[in-house]
Parts: structure tokens; C-alpha cells; sequence
């Protein structure tokens, strides 16, 4: 039994925790956004984060009140993202810790507010990575019906490994989102979160790290480094 529990399978999140795609989103939305003389303020990220795509452009679209559907601002925006998705990075001590669970195979898979197609543009440069996840569950699945805060994605998730855990608190879900923490929160899994350092309203998650670089496996009862 590990300090904070006896983890048997791990649920990683996918942009802003393995992959550096947040900031990717800034530039996207705010190149139309300037359009209209409006600015995607931290605080507007931060509710949409973790959403689905589409819904994340409706609250956009609402808030900030622009004569521009939420249809249009989901095509411009992605075809503003295309050729940035392909060229993203990991985050550090993302690599280090999914390739160390691999290697003591433990069961770990992707749950994300990314549709299939992004997915795909996102993960195109980590295909080596991203095979040691058993699978990816992603915003666009048809058995998901209501994307994070809602713990539907996590709870689907869990049921797809090959060998289930005996309970959703044998599950540990990695997020950098507060919409994730709180979908981890509604599963009853444990949840590390990673926030953006401006984040100041910090959710419940059972540990808060700078960086996956401070993660200490055994915390959670998985192998040592």
C-alpha cells in the first residue's frame, strides 16, 4: 500500500500533461478572436479547459458575445492548428514516467477532450510513446456522453482495460485541468493534478505537482524509479 493508495492502472490526460498543445489553443483562438478586438483571458481558458471541443466553443462564443458561430470558430480555429499540432512536444517528465510504468507493465491508457482526428495530428511525432497506452479514449467516442466535469470519459475508460481494476479507486487519473479533476473526483479515482502555475483556484485532487518531473510512483503504491 502506497502513502496515498494501492494503484493498479493509470489514466492520463492528454493536452497540457503529455503533450505541450495548450498553448497551441491560445494562438489558434486569439488569432480570430482579433478579429472582433477581444481577448481568450486566462479565466475564460480555464472554464473551458478539459471540454469538449465543440462545447468549449459555444461558452467561447457566449462569453465574449462575437457575431461568429460556434460551428466557424471550431473550423477556423483547428484549421489554424493543424500544422502546430504536428510539431508538439512532450512536457517535462511526461516521457520518463509513462515509458517506467511501461516497462513494469502497468496498465495505463488516454482519456482526452480531443476529437479522433486531432488525436491522430497530435500524437502523429509520439506514435512510439503513445503505444505503451493500451488505448485512447477520446471527446467524440459514442459511449461518451457528456465530456469532462462529468466523470463519463474516466468511467468508460476504466471499463476498457483488458483486465479492469478491482474498483475506480484502484485508478489513478493524471490531469492538468480543473474540469479533469473534478470528472476524476465524480469517477471516485484518485487524481494528481498538474495546473497551469497562474491557476489559483486549485480543485481537490488528492496531490498537486509544478511538473510530472516531481512524481513519485511509490506515493501511489506503483514501482519505484
Amino acid at each position: 500500500m502506497g502513502t496515498l493508495g494501492n494503484i493498479t492502472h493509470v489514466i492520463f490526460d492528454l493536452d497540457g500533461l503529455i503533450l505541450n498543445t495548450e498553448v497551441l489553443y491560445d494562438v489558434a483562438i486569439q488569432k480570430i478572436l482579433d478579429r472582433f478586438d477581444k481577448t481568450y483571458t486566462y479565466d475564460l481558458k480555464m472554464k473551458v479547459m478539459g471540454m469538449k471541443y465543440h462545447k468549449a466553443m459555444e461558452l467561447i462564443q457566449k462569453e465574449l458575445d462575437i457575431p461568429i458561430s460556434p460551428d466557424d470558430l471550431v473550423t477556423e480555429s483547428m484549421n489554424n492548428l493543424k500544422e502546430l499540432f504536428m510539431k508538439c512536444g512532450t512536457l517535462p517528465g511526461a516521457e520518463k514516467l509513462i515509458r517506467h510504468l511501461g516497462k513494469h507493465n502497468i496498465p495505463m491508457c488516454i482519456a482526452t477532450g480531443s476529437s479522433s482526428a486531432d488525436y491522430q495530428l497530435k500524437t502523429h511525432s509520439h506514435k512510439d510513446l503513445i503505444s505503451l497506452m493500451e488505448f485512447a479514449v477520446r471527446s467524440d467516442d459514442p459511449e461518451v456522453k457528456f465530456g469532462k466535469p462529468n466523470p463519463d470519459i474516466f468511467l468508460l475508460a476504466m471499463s476498457r482495460f483488458k483486465s479492469p481494476p478491482v474498483s475506480s479507486k484502484n485508478c489513478l487519473v493524471l490531469e492538468d485541468a480543473p474540469n479533469g479533476i473534478k470528472a476524476a473526483l465524480a469517477a471516485e479515482m484518485m487524481c494528481v493534478m498538474v495546473p497551469d502555475p497562474r491557476l489559483q483556484a486549485i480543485p481537490p485532487a488528492h496531490l498537486v505537482l509544478k511538473s510530472l518531473e516531481e512524481f513519485s510512483p511509490t506515493s501511489f503504491g506503483l514501482p519505484p524509479f
